[in-house]
């Protein structure tokens, strides 16, 4: 939020206060004087003001990790390991899972504890697609592409699906881009036809895409470049 907006929340200052504050440079955001009343100051921020800290800095952590099946995409669960077990981090109770996978569908998942960061790669409004490969208990008809870029009707939601992209690979396998994330959505489309969906694999969100190298259960820290494509 902006500078002077982080400032009139605390119990302490008045408005004028903080624009006296400001004016006068007497707060540090990471190290730097600001005055600008519109100066950006994220969660991750060290914000000061003279020599007392208002806000403790922390680092922004970005993770890409290859989720198996068989693993709860939650932070806790009783009876499954979650994919924060498979995290060997530090404080890694601050960490959270932008945009879950089913039990059984393995593939790229994003772990982070950048709030807004994870808000860009999963509301609604950004469309980043999302992009599956599918394997089917019966054969995939070619008719199936069209009913696909036309949506499905949802009854439950009372909602049809944006439009979304099919692109048959085999008689029983496929390459899925869709730009939602609702519940059991892919089984549901595939359950259209009474096509059972035995293998679900997420490989890729938006730009980012999962490493064919780095093995189930296996994570890395992504690179700046990578942050900053979201």
């Amino acid at each position: 939020m902006r500078v002077d907006r982080f400032l009139s929340n605390l119990p302490r200052f008045n408005r004028k206060q903080v624009r006296m504050l400001l004016v006068e440079r007497r707060v540090r955001v990471d190290g730097q004087a600001v005055s600008d009343p519109h100066f950006e100051v994220r969660e991750f921020s060290r914000v000061e003001c003279d020599d007392e800290v208002l806000q403790e800095g922390r680092p922004a952590r970005y993770f890409m990790l290859h989720k198996p099946m068989g693993c709860v995409s939650a932070t806790v669960d009783p009876q499954h390991p979650t994919v924060l077990d498979l995290i060997d981090e530090p404080d890694k109770h601050d960490l959270h899972i932008a945009g879950r996978l089913d039990f059984n569908t393995s593939g790229l998942m994003l772990i982070t504890n950048d709030g807004q960061w994870s808000r860009r790669l999963t509301q609604p409004q950004t469309k980043l697609p999302k992009i599956y490969y599918v394997e089917t208990e019966q054969d995939i008809e070619p008719e199936y592409v069209e009913k696909f870029s036309e949506g499905f009707y949802f009854a439950f939601e009372d909602l049809t699906t944006l439009p979304a992209e099919l692109t048959l690979l085999s008689s029983r396998s496929a390459r899925l881009s869709i730009v939602e994330g609702r519940y059991h959505q892919v089984k549901r489309m595939f359950g259209f036809f009474n096509n059972k969906v035995l293998r679900l694999h997420r490989e890729s969100m938006g730009p980012l895409r999962l490493d064919h190298d780095l093995a189930p259960g296996h994570y890395r820290p992504l690179s700046p470049d990578e942050i900053l494509q979201i």
